[in-house]
């Protein structure tokens, strides 16, 4: 099983705060349901209505590709489904950026977009 660490940026009276905690998740026992990470049935409904309409085929491929963003993604529930899952859907889950496990696997996968400079400057001032 493995354990998942959530990174938050702790906000005191500043707008910035150099203080950054890493809390460890913990799954709660047991892997959900695949069927419960999400709910797309608004999604499902807005696909059916395209499908059942006179636009031109690409004009309903369009919509259909956008009619996904009206998922909704439980992440706390995908983080315990993560927990139990086999290496390969844990590497899949990762790249699809439903779990980040590390600042440095979010930048791998282009999750978190940053500079050289910026990056070294980070290093600085926080890995001490």
């Amino acid at each position: 099983m493995k354990q998942l660490t959530m990174f938050k940026i702790d906000e005191d009276d500043s707008k910035y705060s150099k203080k950054i905690d890493a809390p460890v998740y913990h799954p709660r026992g047991i892997q959900p349901d695949i069927r419960l990470l999400c709910d797309d049935s608004k999604t499902r409904s807005l696909v059916d209505e395209i499908k059942a309409s006179n636009i031109k085929d690409e004009e309903k491929e369009f919509l259909i590709k956008a009619a996904s963003r009206h998922s909704v993604f439980y992440y706390e529930k995908i983080a315990d489904f993560y927990c139990y899952s086999s290496p390969e859907m844990q590497r899949l889950m990762e790249r699809s950026g439903l779990v980040i496990i590390d600042f440095d696997s979010a930048i791998a996968n282009g999750f978190v977009k940053i500079c050289k400079d910026i990056r070294k400057q980070y290093l600085e001032e926080y890995e001490q």
